[in-house]
């Protein structure tokens, strides 16, 4: 994380007041898919690794007056996968495999988690589908999951241009859920936010567009992206996340690289960056 002298300390900021105007149409860009999100974890609770079947459906319980609170002001409503509470009794928001596939192909809901490896062998998958779900808003935009590879993952999306937009719109609800009575976001002094994975230590933020990159991918794979984008800082995965295939007609999501010891501010600034020289060197 560039931190040889071991005196750093993470500081948060998601001020952009003095920020240009991160359109992307000044870069010859349309009209594309948007999104940030960040991984939180509440105090008092194991982060999922650790969780048990009993503890993931009252750290569900937990959300669902936060969730009343946000449907309040956002409207929308709660997926959830969770079966049962238990002897609590049924789960009022329980959907169908069907209404789930939807919201999957949606790229709404994540993935059936027990059949990743990854998050098996880490604990994190475990009592699946106890524990997990989402809240979408009325508009769409707006999404939390919960019982994914943080306890949550909160996030904004739409189609657009204008990279500060859904920085903006998670901002607000971010400070939105921080209100509610509560919820008490794992921090640490020095390091930021506590997360799952320690490569999303800091900001727990992933701020990503998708883009088209034909000439770059003409193989029908990324390899020459991610040789290209790594100087740049930037993250390449496919279209449906990591350790999916790129698009058809070469589209890949990027996103810049750094958590740690790195601004909410400055993320959006580089994937700004980011976009403009990877393009140059698309279209050259």
């Amino acid at each position: 994380h560039g931190d040889e002298s071991g005196d750093k300390t993470h500081i948060t900021d998601w001020n952009v007041d003095d920020a240009e105007d991160y359109d992307v149409k000044k870069l010859g860009q349309d009209e594309l898919s948007m999104r940030v999100r960040v991984g939180r974890n509440l105090i008092g609770f194991n982060l999922p690794g650790e969780m048990d079947k009993d503890e993931r459906i009252k750290f569900e319980q937990k959300m669902l007056p936060a969730f009343d609170q946000l449907m309040e002001k956002y409207g929308g409503k709660i997926h959830s996968l969770t079966p049962d509470f238990g002897d609590i009794g049924a789960n009022p928001n329980l959907i169908s495999k069907e209404k789930y596939q939807k919201l999957v192909d949606a790229h709404v809901m994540f993935k059936d988690m027990d059949a990743d490896p990854y998050l098996k062998s880490a604990g994190i998958s475990s009592d699946w589908p106890y524990g997990r779900g989402c809240w979408q808003s009325q508009d769409k935009m707006r999404i939390i999951w919960f019982g994914e590879e943080d306890q949550l993952r909160i996030m904004c999306m739409k189609k657009g241009s204008n990279l500060l937009e859904v920085f903006a719109n998670l901002n607000e609800m971010l400070s939105t859920v921080e209100s509610i009575d509560g919820i008490e976001f794992a921090r640490d002094d020095n390091y930021g936010y506590v997360t799952s994975c320690p490569s999303n230590l800091g900001t727990g933020m992933r701020a990503s567009v998708h883009v088209k990159i034909p000439n770059l991918t003409a193989d029908g794979t990324d390899k020459k992206a991610k040789e290209v984008c790594k100087p740049l800082g930037l993250s390449v995965r496919g279209t449906g996340g990591e350790h999916t295939p790129i698009g058809a007609d070469g589209t890949v999501d990027i996103s810049p690289s750094s958590r740690l010891f790195i601004k909410e501010k400055e993320i959006i600034g580089k994937l700004y960056e980011g976009i403009e020289k990877l393009m140059a060197i698309e279209n050259a």
